[in-house]
């Protein structure tokens, strides 16, 4: 398999379907984001060597700045990656969030954490400014620890909660 040529096709696909319905357009632009992701993955040999593949996504994100109008760098190309690693720790693919929205949460580390604000932007409707703002003060860290439970068991949460 030609991974190059499988992610220069993804992204091609993926420019062409950008001039649909927005809903339809950011549902599209994540699951190509999350296959691009997973064919960087296993370009580099699996999660753990990918780890280390940096080099192959720098010479990808060149030949794709070269050959393609629009520049994908070597910093979207990680996100990517590491999209899809999030979404296999157990993130949804939230069509209701947009790419932004998913490059906020990508620095976080705990998946309960990313699901609260993935939820939290569902549920609120919010953008990706006020999603930042509530990153930046710690609102799930602020939750007690018997709320982050049942947040973590999908139990139902109180008023009191």
């Amino acid at each position: 398999m030609n991974y190059y040529n499988e992610i220069k096709r993804e992204l091609i696909n993926n420019e062409t379907n950008k001039r649909v319905k927005d809903y339809s357009k950011n549902k599209y632009e994540l699951e190509t984001y999350l296959r691009v992701g997973k064919l960087l993955i296993d370009a580099q040999g699996g999660e753990e060597r990918a780890k280390y593949g940096d080099g192959l996504i720098k010479e990808y994100s060149n030949k794709l700045a070269k050959e393609l109008d629009r520049k994908y760098d070597i910093t979207t190309l990680k996100r990517m990656r590491k999209f899809y690693l999030v979404i296999q720790k157990g993130a949804p693919v939230a069509h209701q969030l947009t790419w932004s929205h998913y490059c906020e949460l990508l620095p976080i580390n705990d998946i309960n954490k990313i699901n609260y604000y993935i939820s939290q932007v569902m549920i609120n409707n919010l953008s990706k400014r006020q999603l930042r703002e509530k990153i930046k003060s710690n609102e799930y860290e602020r939750l007690d620890e018997s709320t982050k439970l049942k947040l973590v068991t999908q139990e139902k949460l109180t008023i009191a909660d």
